[in-house]
């Protein structure tokens, strides 16, 4: 499963795995992907510099990357005060009113709650920047769009590549205009925030949009002849994420949810904005049905309903509610039906992409 980029970055697959855990990125960049390791829970510096010194000396000498959250407009002034005061009561109600229905109990006196707001923060991002930039990383990657030009431009003088997330051909070109590397054209189908365009008309408009820039395919991706079915598209490779959650290398820190994702089929999920505020594909749960419900108060901007839910979701989490318990997570949910290494994910992308190629052929004649 080689490209031009694949070669270009040294890797034996054309497969590109965004991770919350530095395990799986370890194990990623060892079966000959590219591991990149998701920065956003890790609002401290020195907590990404012993993770990062974990995956390097457990990557095996392979490359691997970083994805980061840099906001695309940049707020300066702001605090996360300032942000909390801007949230109703009648939301902080109906929060702690639906924990109350499901007797979710409360966190012990001081403990971190969570998801907040710092994590999003640009500053946050470019102080983990200046830890990862000491580390021999071959890709940066930002979810919320193209990084800010001095950013690309230091990435640059590093020899690192910079790959954005689109949603849409329109997204994409913005991306190829301020300068990025490689365009990740993440469809509907995906886990986390996503578009409204899914994977199979997006590919290939994004491909057009941004010719000659490399382009990875995302959303509802799994299989080998997905991935065959993405370079025939114009894909110069795919971008993997929910696949690994049911990985055994994954730290998911809740059993619950492991059942849950196992569980699931493709038609489990939702496209909800419980979670953070913008749409976010994700397990449905009692929890995202209540704000999704007509009758709630709804859910609010970005960053507010983050911040607003964030010691709830520990809570559901902490104690297991599982009616409330949820992860983001794409469609290709349905796949998952089994724990298994990231070796044996590898080995069947590789062997059914390997059918789907000598299926191909036999039908041109080959």
């Amino acid at each position: 499963m080689q490209t031009e980029l694949s070669k270009k970055l040294g890797i034996e697959h054309a497969v590109f795995g965004f991770t919350p855990f530095p395990a799986v990125a370890a194990a990623i960049s060892r079966a000959g992907g590219l591991g990149v390791l998701g920065a956003v829970r890790y609002t401290a510096p020195d907590e990404l510099q012993r993770d990062l010194d974990w995956l390097h000396e457990h990557a095996g000498g392979r490359p691997y990357g970083l994805d980061v959250v840099m906001p695309a407009k940049k707020v300066e002034g702001v605090t996360e005060a300032d942000v909390e005061a801007m949230i109703p009561e009648s939301h902080r109600q109906f929060v702690t009113d639906t924990l109350a229905k499901y007797g979710v109990p409360e966190l012990a006196q001081g403990e971190a709650s969570g998801w907040r707001i710092t994590g999003w923060m640009e500053q946050v991002a470019r102080n983990q920047l200046d830890v990862a930039f000491d580390y021999p990383i071959k890709l940066l990657a930002n979810a919320l769009g193209s990084p800010p030009a001095d950013v690309i431009a230091r990435a640059h003088e590093h020899d690192v590549l910079v790959a954005a997330l689109a949603g849409s051909a329109r997204h994409a070109r913005k991306h190829a205009e301020a300068g990025i590397d490689i365009v990740v054209a993440q469809g509907y189908e995906a886990g986390g925030h996503t578009g409204e365009i899914a994977s199979m008309v997006l590919t290939p408009e994004a491909v057009e949009a941004v010719d000659p820039l490399p382009v990875l395919a995302a959303g509802g991706i799994g299989s080998g002849q997905q991935v065959a079915a993405a370079l025939a598209l114009g894909a110069q490779g795919v971008w993997l994420g929910s696949v690994w959650l049911t990985t055994t290398e994954a730290d998911m820190h809740s059993p619950a949810v492991t059942r849950k994702l196992l569980a699931a089929g493709s038609g489990d999920t939702v496209r909800s904005r419980a979670l953070t505020g913008k749409p976010a594909r994700q397990l449905r749960t009692e929890w995202t049905d209540a704000w999704d419900d007509p009758a709630g108060p709804g859910t609010l901007p970005m960053p507010l309903q983050g911040l607003l839910v964030a010691e709830a979701v520990s809570r559901i989490q902490k104690y297991e509610v599982e009616p409330l318990l949820g992860t983001p997570v794409g469609q290709i949910v349905g796949r998952m039906n089994e724990e298994r290494s990231v070796q044996a994910v590898f080995d069947e992308l590789t062997r059914d992409f390997e059918k789907a190629i000598d299926r191909i052929n036999r039908i041109a004649g080959r």
